[in-house]
């Protein structure tokens, strides 16, 4: 599953949730659903964190650590 491009992951849990917004799924199917949405949600979790990483070592300076919001982000009134 590392080698997934994150946006197929994206996509198969977008698709598992309407799936089970649905409610046309077994008990059993739902579950199997749920376990693999669970997993998908951890691997897109794991490589947003991994990305926010890099983001901050790229705007490392000599003071030590700095982040600066995104545009979109709460005080940001465009």
């Amino acid at each position: 599953m590392g080698e997934k491009k994150f946006e197929k992951v994206l996509a198969r849990l977008e698709e598992i949730v309407q799936k089970l917004e649905e409610g046309d799924m077994t008990l059993e199917d739902s579950l199997k659903a749920f376990e693999e949405g669970v997993k998908l949600s951890r691997f897109l979790a794991k490589k947003l964190d991994e990305a926010e990483r890099k983001v901050e070592i790229l705007l490392a300076d000599g003071k030590g650590m700095t982040t600066e919001p995104f545009a979109g982000e709460a005080g940001d009134e465009d």
